[in-house]
């Protein structure tokens, strides 16, 4: 809901905000939105809304396993592919049935409401069941990331007291920590029935036999706190989800979030989705320990859309776990709506434009004719149907070719794949910004606004305002836009971190909440938000210039050799250092010019290899028009990848700048003439 732009999209008038949604016909909205649907206030009558409106209609959908296979590599390692099926759905009333059954069960298993029970799983549907029989029976849920690293998986378990948790085989294998409370440890897959080696005193079910124990008359909704009284209803200010932050810094934190946190939360997200109804299908693979993975589908359940589960390594044709010549989920699923982070939307962009320079010069030369042409149409709000027919139909059909809104969340999204998911993917994308201490709730950018590297307005829920950071230089009278700290107030702001004290948290003379986000945002005179900068990404070289050392990734991410990067500076040295995943097709390539033969890893560790890279990295910066000073002096190739099980990246693949520098510490010293 863009402004016309002689209006100051401001509530008070003043450039520091608060900034809220805005309406070209009704101008500024004057109060904030808390819920969706009257009466329902917490999380248990949204779902039991959407069984009681949608009983019949599939809700949760999971493809069989047909087979599992070994696939020998050319270089010797060994491959798990999978071949599934067709999906298999429950209906609405089924998963109310069944998350009502499995809640009796854990309650009858000695589980109390308003006792913290934990969930670490896989995205599936066994997750969401279970999630919901948590919100059924006040059961705070306490999430923590599949992929955190021991010691951070017994903290969050010992700090919140766990005695029952819900996680799958593989992760009860091979990553979960027994800490000293837990008692019960219910496992979603539905065999073995027996579970070896665990310590006298803990209990291993299975999630289909608890569901059987709770579907008993005897432990029924009404008996089944186990002490004779009615299950307590839970309040719209009682705890939902204590969610453990993967945390770019430091160990991870839960933020409380409560159940009129998460319904402000999305109602303000479906406000931004057009014509969302029960006709939508999503496809769920991020993972719902996330906060915009479980909002989505939230968002979903409240309108009736069907859920169908998949992940990173299913989703496509070409996922690492689809048998070359069967069909990714997205194939099969054919959703219209989805929700991705940027690192998936980079890969996505990036294959396909090295197919795009594999072809004849005359199918290269009708492609990019095509893009620039629907650029320029787009951009002047009109439709190009014979373009997207003929030339982009098999790019949309990566994704099942029925995509028709992809929300993008939980890091900054690069022009050139935005850009690129517009044109070619043939559907908008709603550039979203919200954290977890908001309940993922920030802004949406609308549906048709194509600019790029913008968030868009606040949500109906949410208001900003932009507070003077001196250190940096950004002030909210700057011209010609304002610029500041983003600070999000409103109903989904949530109750702040468990048993920590955070000074990143407000409450103003009316009661509303703030949250403090570290992120430096303008606002555009049409009531859009820019982030520009991040606090904590700021580093102060010797000379006194300072890097935003997120501002130089995100410009560098975008060159085709590069798959992953890391900028750092110390700010006893006059000069910016880099850490560089290379693109291993683009690098081959460019060591074969050079007559270079070897294993990955010598390719990587060779100083021709790092000289090129620098310099193709440096003119790539300086077309971008980065400062001399921003621009790395020096890199390194690192041969592995970043992803979440080395530690090195977050779940969302935000970077871990602390674990990178340990692990980086020889490199720094060298690169900096320690060593």
């Amino acid at each position: 809901m863009k402004l016309k732009e002689d209006m100051n999209p401001s509530v008070s008038g003043r450039p520091a905000g608060p900034y809220r949604a805005t309406d070209q016909l009704r101008g500024i909205q004057q109060k904030l939105v808390s819920s969706m649907h009257p009466g329902v206030d917490t999380l248990d009558k949204v779902m039991e809304h959407g069984a009681a409106r949608f009983p019949r209609r599939d809700c949760l959908g999971t493809r069989e396993v047909l087979s599992e296979e070994d696939e020998l590599q050319p270089n010797g390692k060994v491959f798990k592919k999978v071949i599934l099926g067709e999906y298999k759905w429950m209906s609405y009333e089924e998963t109310y049935q069944a998350a009502v059954h499995f809640g009796s069960g854990l309650a009858a298993l000695g589980q109390k409401p308003q006792c913290n029970i934990a969930i670490f799983c896989e995205t599936r549907a066994e997750w969401m069941i279970a999630a919901q029989a948590g919100f059924i029976y006040n059961f705070p849920l306490v999430t923590l990331y599949a992929t955190l690293g021991g010691p951070a998986i017994a903290h969050g378990l010992n700090e919140t007291e766990i005695t029952h948790i819900v996680t799958s085989k593989d992760l009860l294998q091979s990553r979960l920590k027994v800490v000293p409370r837990l008692q019960h440890i219910i496992v979603v897959d539905s065999k073995p029935t027996s579970w070896p080696g665990f310590p006298r005193g803990i209990m291993v079910h299975n999630m289909d036999a608890v569901q059987e124990l709770g579907s008993r008359p005897n432990n029924s909704k009404e008996e089944a706190c186990g002490c004779g009284h009615l299950t307590r209803q839970p309040l719209p200010s009682d705890t939902a989800v204590i969610m453990y932050t993967s945390g770019s810094t430091g160990i991870p934190k839960g933020v409380m979030i409560s159940h009129s946190n998460i319904i402000a939360g999305i109602t303000g997200m479906a406000e931004r989705i057009p014509n969302l109804d029960e006709t939508d299908t999503y496809i769920g693979y991020l993972p719902l320990a996330h906060v915009l993975e479980l909002s989505a589908e939230m968002v979903c359940i409240s309108h009736g859309c069907r859920i169908g589960y998949s992940s990173p390594q299913t989703l496509a044709d070409q996922s690492t776990k689809i048998k070359k010549g069967s069909k990714g989920d997205t194939s099969v699923l054919k959703p219209t709506l989805m929700a991705a982070v940027p690192e998936i939307m980079d890969r996505i962009y990036k294959n396909v434009m090295t197919k795009v320079e594999e072809m004849s010069s005359v199918q290269r030369t009708l492609f990019v004719l095509a893009y620039n042409y629907k650029m320029e149409q787009i951009s002047k709000g009109y439709s190009t149907p014979l373009c997207d027919r003929l030339v982009f139909k098999k790019v949309r059909s990566l994704l099942g070719g029925h995509i028709r809104v992809l929300l993008s969340g939980g890091a900054p999204l690069s022009a050139a794949t935005q850009r690129f998911m517009n044109i070619c993917l043939c559907c908008p994308v709603g550039q979203g910004y919200g954290l977890t201490e908001t309940s993922g709730a920030g802004t949406i950018s609308e549906m048709w606004d194509y600019s790029t590297g913008r968030v868009g307005a606040p949500l109906v829920c949410s208001e900003i305002t932009l507070k003077d950071w001196e250190e940096g230089g950004y002030y909210s009278t700057d011209k010609p836009n304002p610029r500041g700290e983003i600070l999000i107030g409103g109903p989904n702001v949530t109750m702040g971190y468990y048993k920590k004290q955070s000074e990143d948290f407000l409450v103003d003379a009316s009661g509303q909440r703030w949250f403090c986000t570290g992120d430096i945002g303008e606002f555009h005179t049409d009531g859009c938000l820019k982030i520009i900068d991040r606090k904590k990404d700021l580093v102060k070289l010797q000379a006194g210039e300072y890097v935003s050392l997120g501002k130089v990734e995100a410009v560098l991410k975008n060159c085709s050799f590069v798959d992953n990067i890391c900028a750092y500076a110390n700010s006893d040295q006059s000069y910016v250092i880099g850490f560089v995943v290379p693109n291993q097709k683009q690098l081959t390539i460019l060591a074969e010019q050079r007559g270079l033969r070897g294993s990955w890893e010598e390719i990587c560790n060779h100083p021709e290899m790092e000289r090129d890279v620098l310099r193709i990295l440096t003119e790539a910066a300086l077309s971008a028009k980065l400062e001399r000073f921003e621009i790395p002096k020096k890199i390194r190739l690192s041969a592995e990848p970043w992803t979440p099980e080395t530690g090195l990246v977050t779940d969302a693949f935000k970077l871990k700048r602390k674990e990178l520098k340990s692990h980086y510490q020889d490199d720094i010293e060298r690169m900096y003439g320690g060593k």
